[in-house]
C-alpha cells in the first residue's frame, strides 16, 4: 500500500507518498480499500500539530473516507468482505488502504457513491446534532448560518431546510452566496460587502435569528450573537475563522439566549445509540434526495498538498475529495 506520512507535524510539506506494508486486521478491524477520502478543516490542524487530537508519530492524516472492505478481523460479524463502507476514524484516509475500528464503519447503501460516502460523515452528523440536538431547532424558526458555503455550512442548509426552518446563508463572496441560494437558502448575506447586523435586521425584521450556526468564530461572533433573538440558541461549532471570539456574558442575559457547543466527536463516543439513530436518519434522508454533499472538486490521492494549498486559500466551497 501506499499513503501520506507525516513524521513530523510541522506542515503539509512535511507529508511525504511512501510505501508500506499492507496491514493486517486485528480484532474489531476491517482493512479498508480506500476509493475516496475528504479534505476537512481538522486534517490540516493536525499536520500543524494544532489539533487537539495529538496522534502518535508517525501517522498517515485523512480522518474521513470511503471504500471498499477487503478483509476483517476477529468478532466483526456486521461488515463483510467487498462490501462499501465510510469511516470517520481521524485518522488513516490519505492513502490506498488503512485499517479502521468496524464500529466507526458506516455501510452505504446501493447508489451511494464512495465520494458522497467520504464527504459524508463529519459534515452531516455535526451539523445534524447541532441543529436537531443541541438548538432543538422547529419548523418556522429562522437560522444563520456562518461559513454557509463550506462544508458544515453547506450540510447545515440543507438540513434545516429539511427540518421546515427558514435559512440566512452568510458567506464572504457573491459566488459562495449564489451557491447556498442553490441548495435552498431563503436569503443571503455576504458578508464581505455587507453589514451583518442591519442585514440580519432587515431580513428577519427587526426579530434576529432563533438559532445562529457558526462554524467560523473570529470577529462575525459578536455581531451575529447581537443580532439573536430572544430566546435564540447559538451553536458554537468552530473556529474556521481563526481566532477563538471572547463573547461579553450579558450578552445571553440581555436576549435570554443560550451559547451552546457542539462536539459531536465526543457525542458519538459518549451516546453511541442517539448517534446510531442519527445516522440512520440522515442516510435515510440521502436516500430521499433531502440531503446531498457538495462536492467542490475530486483530485487525484496524489495531488493532496495542491488540495491543501486551496483548503488553506478559503476559495473551496462545499467538500474537496481525494481520489484513488
Amino acid at each position: 500500500m501506499h499513503a501520506w506520512l507525516c513524521e513530523n507535524p510541522t506542515g503539509v510539506d512535511a507529508l511525504t507518498w511512501k510505501e508500506l506494508p499492507t496491514p493486517t486486521p486485528g480484532p474489531g478491524q476491517v482493512l479498508i480499500q480506500i476509493e475516496a477520502a475528504s479534505l476537512n478543516f481538522p486534517d490540516l490542524l493536525i499536520v500543524q500539530n494544532k489539533y487537539q487530537m495529538k496522534p502518535e508519530l508517525p501517522f498517515v492524516p485523512g480522518s474521513e473516507y470511503a471504500g471498499k472492505v477487503e478483509a476483517v478481523g476477529e468478532g466483526v460479524t456486521h461488515l463483510k468482505v467487498g462490501q462499501s463502507v465510510a469511516c470517520l476514524s481521524g485518522t488513516g484516509g490519505f492513502g490506498t488502504h488503512t485499517l479502521a475500528p468496524a464500529k466507526l464503519c458506516m455501510p452505504l447503501p446501493a447508489g451511494f457513491p464512495a465520494t458522497d460516502g467520504a464527504a459524508f460523515i463529519m459534515t452531516y452528523a455535526t451539523s445534524h446534532h447541532a441543529l436537531v440536538d443541541r438548538a432543538a431547532l422547529q419548523a418556522g424558526e429562522t437560522v444563520l448560518v456562518l461559513g454557509a458555503a463550506g462544508g458544515v455550512g453547506t450540510a447545515a442548509i440543507q438540513i434545516a431546510k429539511a427540518m421546515g426552518a427558514k435559512v440566512i446563508a452568510a458567506a464572504s463572496t457573491d459566488e459562495k452566496c449564489a451557491l447556498c441560494t442553490s441548495l435552498g437558502a431563503d436569503a443571503t448575506i455576504n458578508y464581505s460587502t455587507q453589514n451583518l447586523r442591519e442585514a440580519l435586521k432587515s431580513l428577519t425584521e427587526g426579530k434576529g435569528p432563533d438559532v445562529v450556526y457558526d462554524p467560523v468564530g473570529g470577529d462575525l461572533a459578536e455581531p451575529a450573537f447581537r443580532s439573536i433573538a430572544w430566546r435564540g440558541r447559538y451553536l458554537v461549532v468552530g473556529f474556521a475563522g481563526g481566532p477563538i471570539p471572547s463573547l461579553p456574558l450579558n450578552l445571553p442575559l440581555l436576549k435570554g439566549a443560550s451559547l451552546v457547543g457542539v462536539f459531536w466527536g465526543e457525542f458519538a463516543r459518549r451516546e453511541p445509540q442517539a448517534n446510531a439513530a442519527m445516522m440512520g436518519e440522515l442516510a435515510q434522508w440521502y436516500g430521499q434526495g433531502k440531503i446531498k454533499p457538495v462536492l467542490d472538486r475530486t483530485m487525484p490521492m496524489n495531488e493532496l498538498k495542491a488540495a491543501y494549498t486551496l483548503m488553506g486559500s478559503r476559495s473551496v466551497m462545499g467538500k474537496l475529495v481525494m481520489v484513488n
